[in-house]
């Protein structure tokens, strides 16, 4: 992969390449097309609603109507994903940073609202009509934790991250991230129009029952702790093997 900044790499990503894509019409053309009509239709639909929420962010506080996020999509490559701002100003200089928690002073009144009904994400309508995401797809990770993904999970970013996903009509932030994974991989292996629609269809009734339970991070927290264990026991390894081949000749011949 070329430029570290605008793409993440690791072995995994080498060692993913050995599982098949997601192959078929639909994936190579048929996908993109359907994420167009179904933007335009949002637009047109919830305009109104995107105006609105823009109009009551501003009247909260002076800040900026919208927030921009790196985050990794397809094959690893960052992009700026788009939400509707809920939190303060500078939010992520500030608290638990670029996580969130629960009960969290640093969003909105508004910002509350909306993210209780996801339509802080109804603005990534724009990342999709860009090419950067699709409407149905894994949730686009940040760039930590595509970093410590293995050669399993790092299958999630061999399609375009989605608006919503199998894993959010399946639980959302409910379930645990091994498991959100899985369900993310599985959705790659059988992607297909009809799997995007029955997403779509579950996605309503998922937000409308939805709750303001935040995902935790301590699973990456021990991901990455298990895997500066393992690279420092192949580093002790390897350090032992080099200092074994440092012993003259004469001095192997001398022990025992």
């Amino acid at each position: 992969m070329s430029n570290s900044s605008t793409y993440v790499a690791n072995e995994a990503a080498k060692k993913a390449e050995d599982f098949a894509r997601p192959r078929g019409l639909y994936v190579a053309f048929g996908k993109r097309i359907f994420d167009l009509l179904i933007s335009a239709g949002v637009l047109i639909v919830f305009g109104w609603l995107m105006a609105l929420i823009a109009i009551l962010i501003k009247w909260e506080d002076p800040g900026p109507v919208l927030y921009r996020q790196e985050r990794i999509g397809k094959d690893g490559k960052a992009f700026k994903l788009t939400k509707f701002r809920s939190m303060c100003i500078g939010a992520e200089h500030k608290g638990a940073g670029i996580l969130v928690e629960k009960n969290d002073s640093r969003i909105t009144r508004v910002g509350r609202i909306i993210r209780k009904l996801s339509l802080d994400e109804l603005t990534q309508i724009f990342d999709v009509i860009r090419g950067d995401m699709s409407i149905v797809g894994p949730r686009p990770g940040l760039r930590y934790q595509a970093e410590l993904y293995d050669a399993s999970q790092w299958r999630r970013l061999h399609v375009k991250p989605g608006i919503t996903g199998w894993a959010q009509v399946n639980g959302r932030n409910s379930i645990i991230w091994p498991e959100r994974i899985r369900l993310d991989v599985e959705y790659v292996e059988k992607i297909s129009f009809l799997k995007d629609i029955e997403v779509i269809l579950k996605t309503i009734p998922s937000v409308l029952l939805g709750s303001n339970q935040i995902a935790g991070g301590d699973y990456w927290k021990q991901r990455r702790a298990e895997l500066e264990k393992v690279r420092g026991g192949i580093e002790q390894e390897s350090a032992s093997e080099s200092s074994a081949e440092d012993v003259p000749e004469e001095e192997l011949e001398k022990q025992p």
